[in-house]
């Protein structure tokens, strides 16, 4: 899978990091084990994180700031992790969905950073580029039915967009016939050595919990890591 990070998204944030974890796994329904580790991660947020403070968090604030940029009010089209980490901080529970998409949400919680995990056997192409969504382009958001991407970044493949970071597209979701997972990592803040623990902390995650070999990772725009 190649992926592309356009000049309209380089104008607005020149430092973007971002990382793609690529690997063969098998999904389950629900992880008991996985969710013990989710657990004790939202206690220990509760303690140190307030609703306004996570803002302050540098992936949140980078990709607020990056919204901005693009046209997008950031507290109406709130990127995926800072949604998440909020409900968490509200004392309401994080939504169980698969091992695979509670796998994601833990890695996003944990780094603050706006994850979107795909069934890659679904993308149409080999490329994905990210862009800047436009007035009118038609997108469906995973439980949000229609949504309005003009100003979000959205990386697309051969046929349309499959993900923002505010929700990944209904067509490349996740599901438990998924066997094929490609994560990718939104650094708007450019840190990579961040970027590249967090796709680390997935590789063990799926290890641990997807009997998976944890796949590779690769950094765009730049060349494979080894796993």
């Amino acid at each position: 899978m190649n992926i592309l990070v356009s000049q309209e998204i380089a104008s607005v944030c020149p430092g973007f990091v971002g990382a793609a974890v690529d690997a063969r796994v098998i999904n389950t329904p629900y992880c008991p084990e996985l969710w013990q580790e989710i657990h004790a991660l939202e206690d220990r947020l509760r303690q140190e994180l307030s609703t306004e403070t996570l803002k302050e968090q540098s992936g949140i604030a980078a990709t607020r700031r990056v919204y901005k940029a693009c046209g997008k009010d950031p507290s109406r089209y709130r990127p995926a992790s800072e949604q998440l980490i909020r409900r968490m901080l509200q004392g309401k529970e994080l939504y169980q969905i698969d091992t695979l998409v509670d796998l994601v949400n833990l890695a996003s919680i944990a780094f603050g950073y706006s994850i979107g995990g795909f069934d890659a056997d679904k993308f149409v192409g080999d490329t994905l580029t990210l862009g800047i969504g436009r007035e009118g382009e038609p997108y469906e958001g995973i439980g949000r039915g229609p949504l309005n991407i003009a100003g979000l970044p959205v990386y697309r493949d051969a046929e349309a967009g499959v993900g923002t970071p505010t929700s990944d597209h209904e067509r490349t979701k996740l599901t438990l016939a998924t066997t094929h997972l490609v994560v990718l990592i939104n650094g708007y803040d450019g840190n990579r050595e961040r970027v590249v623990a967090n796709a680390e902390f997935i590789q063990t995650l799926l290890r641990k919990y997807c009997q998976s070999d944890g796949g590779t990772i690769t950094l765009y725009p730049s060349s494979p890591l080894n796993p």
